[in-house]
């Protein structure tokens, strides 16, 4: 019983030095709020010499138009609708490949998977000129539509690798029941479904709070902007960058992330390491 309560402590004391040394850049950061320029640049101490709120509240006005509200909402307005249309189309796309066998299901399978391999450099160029016919390029369409046609196969093949693992069964009972495909899937299968839903829902929500890339290509106006590109913009307009104004809003911008991982962490890991049905 002493080993095993001496093997634990090590363990936990390993762990805790671990979480601390990967959890250091945003203690830094934490830390970086409340120094100057000065401090940041020509001091070793983690610790300020102040503890002054301003940097947050200069800050979240910026010196533009704009506050960080502004560029809060437009975030979320590019992220919800962007995540929740992604699970609904690409759970059906799931449900397709995994429950029927129609002419060509496993060559267009291979496709789906194989489009995984293709850079974002490669498709950038032909999306935006694709965008650009249709006219919705500064716009957040460019993000719906593709989330809307289930264009992301790798949440489509976490999704029908799930669905493969439940069993058929619960489809044949529900169509004795009377139930159609679609009722099927929404009434059955869709709720067995939540795990990797979640994990899908995370993992797109985490992607596309952070993208910064497309967003810098598609989105132009600054009205328009997110988090990532106001986060660089706030560099961009002066010569002389206030640095704990900007880690004081790279720190607001990542707390709803951080939060937003540990309160939907259970489902993250159930649905990663779930295949089908509990026993």
């Amino acid at each position: 019983m002493k080993e095993k309560k001496i093997k634990n402590g090590i363990t936990y004391v390993i762990l805790g030095i671990v979480g601390v040394v990967m959890l250091f850049p945003v203690i830094w950061m934490f830390f970086a709020c409340f120094k100057t320029n000065n401090e940041i640049f020509g001091s070793l101490s983690l610790l300020p010499q102040g503890w002054s709120p301003e940097a947050f509240i200069k800050g979240w006005k910026t010196t533009g138009t704009y506050t960080y509200a502004r560029y809060f909402i437009n975030t979320f307005a590019l992220v919800v609708p962007t995540t929740l249309l992604t699970l609904v189309s690409c759970s059906i796309v799931a449900y397709g490949f995994a429950r029927f066998d129609f002419p060509g299901s496993q060559f267009l399978f291979m496709v789906l998977i194989a489009t995984l391999m293709l850079p974002n450099a490669i498709i950038i160029i032909p999306r935006y000129a694709l965008f650009n016919k249709l006219g919705w390029l500064d716009s957040y369409m460019t993000f719906y539509a593709p989330a809307a046609v289930g264009c992301y196969p790798f949440f489509v093949f976490m999704m029908v690798q799930f669905l493969r693992g439940l069993p058929r069964d619960l489809d044949e009972s529900a169509c004795i029941d009377g139930c159609g495909p679609f009722q099927c899937f929404i009434q059955i299968l869709l709720p067995l479904l939540k795990p990797a839903l979640f994990s899908a829902g995370l993992f797109q929500f985490l992607w596309t709070w952070n993208d910064f890339f497309n967003t810098n290509i598609y989105i132009n106006t600054v009205s328009k902007f997110p988090l990532s590109l106001a986060l660089r913009v706030s560099i961009d307009v002066t010569s002389n960058i206030q640095w704990n104004q900007v880690m004081s809003m790279a720190l607001v911008s990542v707390i709803p992330l951080i939060l937003l991982f540990f309160a939907a962490q259970k489902y993250f890991v159930e649905g990663i390491a779930t295949s089908g049905l509990k026993g």
